[in-house]
């Protein structure tokens, strides 16, 4: 081979090389600009990529823990640790992809380019050029470098602030609907007071559900961050509530209450945006006539239960029913499969039937409506 034709390779190659660089630094930083930056629901492939990998290392941690109480404490580093590698390999992938660009630039081997690439990218100044163009490249990706940390930095504070506001509202759940959350009981405890007036619930719960979309899309790594107590989820606190405005509205023989028909309007809605982020299949448009996973005995069961608690019930059964089924098929496929994809812990009519799937797919999907559902009886 000639040295002119060495000479056309060696080119062509320093120009792939930049070109591969400029690739790596433009993905990398809309990467960490939809994750953190624009406020809406909008997957990454590389934030997902991070995601699954650690997700299935801690899946292979778990195998070998028996209790619950043990995975739930494994898997609360998921979520942090998920987190904090982002700008980790953020600023990996910014380095190598400034290699590159270093390496096409000057007469230097691979390594010195890196060399140059990492100390530009963490402003440590122990190598350098004296090229102008060189130096502005420099230049900029010490700035992309300080933007990353700062992203991270800046956005910590809003994620434990909604992390908050989300499990303060969780927590107080437990004076209501017991632990674990169930809607039998919170209409029973209700009653027992001696006047069912909700009217503030359903309100604080519609407006708390419309946070937790808003945040929960925007913010996809929040759907994973654990209740600080073992017990309590904001997964199975959502079916929760979602059941009792369903089983009033369908099967207490009390006045329309149009509040808790929004509530569960707004709380299907949220757990279906959530579910679609993550690429869950559900029925937009379902009816009473569509199987849910609960069996008529269970509801029959739940009726007896609240009757013989004193509260008022609805002659007929089969109406009340069809009406139940009409809410809760809104909802029933979204709030399984946010069961499985967290690992809620137990909870009656949620995660009770929900199977803890113990790897996370890329992405996950789960088809149609025959998840983990039964036929009526």
């Amino acid at each position: 081979m000639s040295n002119s034709t060495l000479e056309v390779h060696i080119v062509i190659l320093k120009i792939l090389s930049a070109l591969l660089g400029v690739i790596i630094v433009v993905v990398t930083i809309l990467s960490a600009v939809r994750s953190f930056v624009v406020p809406r629901a909008m997957p990454d492939f590389l934030s997902r990529l991070i995601a699954v990998a650690w997700r299935r290392l801690f899946n292979l941690r778990i195998r070998f823990v028996k209790s619950y109480v043990e995975k739930d404490r494994v898997m609360a580093f998921y979520a942090p640790i998920t987190l904090v590698s982002f700008p980790m390999v953020w600023l990996t992938l910014v380095t190598i992809g400034y290699m590159f660009i270093f390496w096409a630039t000057g007469n230097r081997t691979m390594g010195e380019a890196y060399m140059l690439s990492g100390s530009s990218l963490l402003t440590l100044g122990f190598a350098s050029s004296d090229a102008l163009f060189e130096q502005m490249l420099i230049f900029s990706e010490a700035a992309i470098g300080l933007i990353m940390v700062a992203l991270l930095i800046s956005y910590l504070p809003t994620m434990y602030s909604a992390f908050s506001r989300r499990e303060s509202a969780v927590t107080m759940l437990d004076v209501r609907a017991g632990s674990p959350p169930s809607a039998v009981e919170m209409i029973l405890r209700i009653f027992r007071i001696g006047e069912f007036k909700m009217d503030d619930f359903w309100e604080e719960w519609e407006n708390w559900f419309a946070q937790l979309e808003e945040s929960h899309t925007s913010l996809a790594i929040l759907v994973f961050y654990r209740s600080p107590v073992p017990e309590y989820s904001w997964v199975t606190a959502s079916g929760a509530v979602l059941d009792a405005a369903a089983l009033s509205a369908a099967v207490l023989d009390t006045p329309r209450n149009p509040k808790e028909e929004l509530c569960i309007r707004a709380g299907y809605l949220a757990l279906r945006r959530i579910a679609s982020f993550f690429s869950i299949e559900y029925n937009e448009f379902p009816t009473n006539q569509d199987p849910i996973s609960i069996r008529r005995e269970e509801f029959d069961q739940a009726c007896e239960t609240l009757a013989a608690g004193g509260v008022p019930i609805k002659q007929d059964r089969d109406q009340a029913w069809l009406d139940f089924k009409g809410w809760r098929v809104n909802y029933d496929t979204v709030l399984l499969a946010l069961c499985n994809i967290t690992m809620a812990p137990y909870a009656p009519w949620s995660s009770d039937r929900a199977q803890t799937y113990n790897q996370l797919e890329t992405p996950p999907v789960f088809y149609g409506r025959g998840l983990h559902q039964t036929d009526d009886q």
